[in-house]
């Protein structure tokens, strides 16, 4: 049986895989980022090249 180590971030506009060992978890679900996690308050970004989930 196989673990996984990565899954993608919860934030439904984010393209971003994110290591278990190093997510944000917030209400059970795993984040790349503070700002994923909290909803991308005034309008901030994960911050990942190429991923554009706060547009």
């Amino acid at each position: 049986m196989t673990t996984a180590t990565q899954t993608k971030c919860a934030c439904p506009s984010c393209v971003c895989v994110v290591s278990l060992s190093s997510a944000i978890e917030k209400d059970g679900k795993s984040y790349c980022s503070s700002a994923c996690a909290t909803g991308h308050p005034n309008g901030s970004g994960c911050g990942h090249t190429g991923c554009e989930c706060h547009k």
